[in-house]
């Protein structure tokens, strides 16, 4: 198991430590014997909430692509696995909050495919409690946690600040957070791909707005994305053109970014969130269903379609992303 670092007052430990790199790179073919269940299965469920407004509801059950690197998770991450593998690099260093589902797949994947991992954490008063259970199963997959202050993670993407990283922990490849980057966005088009013909909209949980980047510009013509913000901030539209603009080199597909179902910000809950996400899973048969992105997404359509934001007759895919 890796050992936490805490960062300095400028984010970075005053020690210079590395983690060793694993001997022999793998081949890019390996990301291929992991084993993904592609297209990820598209359900109808039957749900009075939206039954008595004319919409049908669909889920699209990307949780179940792999067992350890899920939904978009896996779609946003392969791309950059994939080039790094290409490039022969063994180490990916990459950026999340203590309940990060990203930190928690590029662990993962970096164990099954032999990677070196360090995850830089927002929040270095973290580092002196004991790890939450997504941090401890990164570290237990091999990652290196390093805390940084919150004011040092406002800098990830600072040349200057990327630079002393490298110095710290030798050559790696950079995966941003949440994994979105322009290969990213092009790796979840598929996503959209797979949806064509099947629903009018697609609707998914957004944290950093590449996944519905990619969804939207791989829709077909008439479809729609909307995405359901779960940090507070107003910041997600001019991302995701930022994400589109990178990818594709302009704005592509019908999408709109919902603001209102947070429920207070990243990782919080309300009691109407929490009943709702119970019913929802105890009805569907997902009893673990996720608070911090696919039940505000699930819990803010079932709002949408009581204010009547759908047209009787709308059928709807909601991507269940982990």
């Amino acid at each position: 198991m890796s050992s936490p670092t805490r960062g300095g007052p400028d984010g970075l430990p005053a020690s210079r430590t590395r983690p060793a790199p694993p001997s022999g790179a793998p081949a890019p073919a390996a990301l291929e014997a992991l084993s993904p269940r592609l297209p990820s299965p598209l359900v109808e469920v039957f749900d009075e909430r939206f039954a008595r407004h004319g919409v049908r509801l669909l889920l699209k059950r990307d949780d179940l692509i792999h067992p350890e690197i899920p939904g978009n998770k896996w779609r946003k991450l392969v791309p950059n696995l994939r080039a790094a593998l290409a490039d022969g690099e063994r180490t990916l260093l990459t950026f999340g909050g203590a309940y990060s589902n990203h930190l928690r797949a590029t662990a993962a994947a970096g164990r099954l495919l032999g990677l070196s991992t360090v995850g830089v954490v927002r929040g270095d008063e973290l580092a002196g409690r004991p790890l939450n259970a997504s941090l401890a199963r990164c570290a237990a997959d091999g990652m290196r946690l390093h805390f940084v202050t919150r004011a040092a993670y406002r800098r990830k993407e600072d040349p200057e600040w990327i630079a002393r990283l490298r110095d710290l922990f030798g050559p790696f490849r950079l995966v941003p957070e949440g994994g979105s980057n322009a290969e990213a966005v092009r790796g979840a088009a598929a996503l959209g791909r797979e949806l064509r013909g099947a629903a009018d909209v697609a609707a998914v949980a957004c944290g950093t707005g590449g996944t519905l980047a990619g969804l939207a510009a791989g829709l077909g013509e008439g479809q729609r994305a909307v995405g359901f913000a779960v940090l507070r901030g107003g910041f997600l539209p001019a991302e995701v053109e930022r994400l589109q603009r990178a990818a594709f080199g302009g704005r592509r597909g019908a999408w709109t970014v919902e603001e209102r179902f947070h429920c207070g910000g990243y990782a919080r809950t309300t009691g109407a969130l929490e009943d709702f996400a119970r019913d929802f899973g105890a009805r569907h048969g997902l009893p673990d269903l996720d608070r911090v992105y696919v039940a505000k997404m699930l819990y803010g359509l079932s709002a949408m379609a009581g204010e009547g934001a759908f047209a009787p007759g709308t059928s709807v895919a909601a991507v269940v992303t982990g």
